[in-house]
């Protein structure tokens, strides 16, 4: 695998020559090394990022096109899809990967608008991105939809828990969203990667010590993997020294009897 603009050719993976990718917290860390990634692929790529500088610096490297958002805001992610659309002519691809810790306890000190932020960035941003996605995806014939969770979407992590929250939140999300979309065409998954050495852990990279942690580079490619071959609702966790691959939910006991759950569409009375 290069990211020096040589073709990356992944064994089985969705051909990307031709397509397009959007990816959002496209200027930095696992965002622009999946862009370059993406790329390197034979996808244009729309780079969407806060960070304006950073965003097109990454779209200028890799020949594709920037757009400059706050990703959690209600219209911003059905501005950045047309944006893509109407520059590259489809959309193929799309990786929701914006994100931000919290940076408090979230228990005994919450602060409201801290807490009204990561929600809006971890879980807004993914929401809007899939509702927006999907009507050009449809246009496009079917594709593919990642969400960068993460390993505290299937563990507790103490540490953060409106971290823990927001991802459980997209876990849970992408899995039962996933089986009609499937029935379209379209493949929503999401990677679940543990603590990556990004700008999300620099304040605490110290605290580490010598406990392995993920480059952007090899979340990247865990993701390209999902894109060429995961399946509807699957989320991978990705570890290092470990080949990247589906996390294996358990299920819940279900009533007396063996008896299956209705499938139940709820209304609002």
């Amino acid at each position: 695998m290069d990211l020096d603009g040589e073709r990356v050719d992944l064994e089985g993976a969705l051909e990307l020559e031709g397509k397009v990718a959007l990816v959002t917290g496209g200027a930095s860390g696992i965002g622009e090394a999946a862009a370059r990634l993406l790329a390197a692929s034979g996808a244009r790529v729309a780079v969407v990022d806060r960070d304006e500088v950073g965003a097109r610096r990454v779209a200028d490297e890799v020949g594709g096109s920037a757009h400059a958002t706050d990703v959690s805001a209600p219209t911003a992610m059905a501005e950045a899809v047309a944006a893509a659309e109407e520059r590259f002519g489809r959309l193929d691809v799309v990786l929701l990967n914006a994100g931000m810790t919290s940076g408090q306890n979230g228990v005994t000190d919450l602060d409201v608008e801290g807490y009204r932020r990561i929600v809006g960035v971890n879980v807004d941003h993914v929401v809007f991105g899939v509702a927006a996605a999907v009507p050009a995806l449809r246009r496009a014939g079917g594709g593919v939809v990642v969400a960068t969770a993460s390993l505290a979407g299937l563990m507790p992590h103490p540490g953060d828990p409106l971290y823990t929250l927001t991802k459980h939140a997209v876990v849970g999300y992408v899995r039962a969203a996933a089986p009609a979309l499937a029935a379209e065409g379209i493949r929503l998954a999401a990677v679940c990667p543990g603590y990556t050495d990004t700008a999300l852990i620099a304040n605490a990279r110290a605290e580490f010590g010598d406990f392995p942690l993920l480059g952007a580079e090899d979340v990247a490619a865990a993701i390209m993997a999902v894109v060429g071959t995961g399946g509807p609702g699957e989320c991978w966790f990705v570890q290092p020294g470990r080949e990247p691959g589906p996390y294996g939910f358990r299920g819940v006991p279900g009533p007396a009897g063996g008896r299956r759950a209705p499938e139940v569409t709820w209304e609002q009375h």
